[in-house]
């Protein structure tokens, strides 16, 4: 199915939107005045390590840590002379934020690097050539793989996107030089910056959702708003240029974009706990700072019905469509645990698992259906791409 990417301002915030017709797949609200450092690149410095976690507390603008896990430190590039790659207090160091904060745990920092584009991601201190799971055709992946091996350096590898599948050479090529130029620019210029200074700052939030889009689905990128539509024409000539033609500004002085797809109601029902099924059950999602916990219900479903169990197989494949989708929407990340109605049956309980295995798959972000434990909850886990949708709206 195509789709297309909706941004448009409401009051302080950028509304990005991904609509398959007029249903809402996925949301991010941006603040106006939003700093956020999630990309970015600074000079840091080591304020403290506790050993017994391995772990180092950098602090990377003034007044600000962020944790930086000592196992996962690969080819650190440090601005002060050292004799050895040992971390110690004092020692500045350019650090990217990889996650950001959340609640009261401090953002999430690497020394290995990224610097993402369309098609890949140059990774600094791991030298391999990654390609994307999701690119499933044996010989697109070796031509990748061999397209791409020409630029394995010592310093840095690359992550070969999804949306590089069908990409032509000159292309993923293009855009392999201009992410090595800004490798060695950013390096260059680290070296000479002060600490709590930003060396590379990465694009605004919703500039992101057009880059990170897969191409062959999006169809229609659409605002309203002149200056966005200025904003987003200028990149996309710069970076996106294949992706220009997709580009349209809406114009009507009589519905705004927003009221056209409903985006205001929309997003009021994305941050409702309680979700309602087609068959009458409902859907109960309850996010807690270590895990999200979902939990299925009967509700008016089973009402009046005779074969209980058959009706409990059908409520759950709808339920673990509606959840799928619900997860994607709100940008649930971590882990989620979902409480599905118990049935009796060993092989519908597989074939649920295969249904709710095959919905997650169509979250482009990555999404691992883990098990069904003994007392009947299946986990799951999702990368971390931003914050949940809950803590978007909350802090505009």
């Amino acid at each position: 199915m195509k789709h297309k990417l909706i941004i448009t301002k409401d009051g302080d915030s950028i509304v990005s939107s991904v609509f398959e017709e007029k249903e809402m797949l996925q949301v991010n609200v941006f603040g106006l005045q939003e700093e956020n450092p999630l990309g970015n690149i600074y000079v840091g410095k080591v304020k403290n390590i506790v050993a017994n976690i391995a772990a180092a507390f950098v602090e990377y603008e003034k007044g600000k840590m962020c944790y930086l896990s000592l196992e996962e430190v690969r080819n650190p590039i440090f601005l002060n002379s050292k004799k050895n790659e040992k971390m110690v207090v004092g020692d500045e160091i350019l650090v990217q934020i990889a996650k950001a904060d959340v609640k009261t745990k401090a953002p999430v920092a690497t020394t290995g690097l990224n610097f993402t584009g369309k098609y890949l991601v140059l990774t600094h201190g791991n030298n391999i050539i990654g390609i994307s799971g999701k690119i499933g055709d044996e010989e697109e992946r070796k031509r990748l793989k061999t397209l791409m091996d020409a630029y394995k350096h010592t310093e840095y590898g690359f992550i070969v996107r999804t949306n590089a599948a069908k990409a032509e050479d000159s292309v993923l090529k293009e855009e392999a030089e201009a992410l090595i130029s800004l490798y060695s620019e950013t390096l260059s210029y680290g070296t000479h910056k002060t600490p709590f200074s930003v060396v590379y700052r990465t694009l605004p939030g919703y500039l992101c959702d057009i880059r990170d889009s897969l191409s062959e689905v999006i169809t229609e990128i659409i605002t309203d708003d002149r200056k966005l539509y200025e904003e987003i024409a200028f990149y996309l000539g710069r970076y996106q240029k294949e992706d220009l033609e997709k580009l349209r500004f809406y114009e009507d002085n009589l519905l705004s974009l927003s009221k056209l797809y409903g985006i205001d109601i929309k997003l009021e029902n994305a941050l409702k706990k309680k979700v309602w099924l087609k068959s009458g059950g409902t859907i109960i999602i309850e996010p807690t700072e270590a895990l999200t916990v979902i939990d299925v219900n009967t509700g008016k479903a089973i009402s009046g019905k005779r074969k209980v169990q058959e009706t409990f197989f059908k409520l759950n494949l709808e339920a673990a469509e509606e959840i799928a989708r619900q997860i994607r929407l709100r940008n649930l990340s971590g882990i989620i645990i979902v409480d599905f109605i118990d049935m009796e049956d060993k092989s519908a309980k597989e074939a649920l698992m295969r249904s709710f295995e095959e919905q997650l798959r169509k979250d482009p972000v990555k999404t691992v259906l883990v098990d069904m434990t003994a007392l009947n909850l299946v986990e799951v886990t999702r990368k971390k791409v931003r914050k949940p949708l809950y803590e978007q709206i909350r802090e505009e």
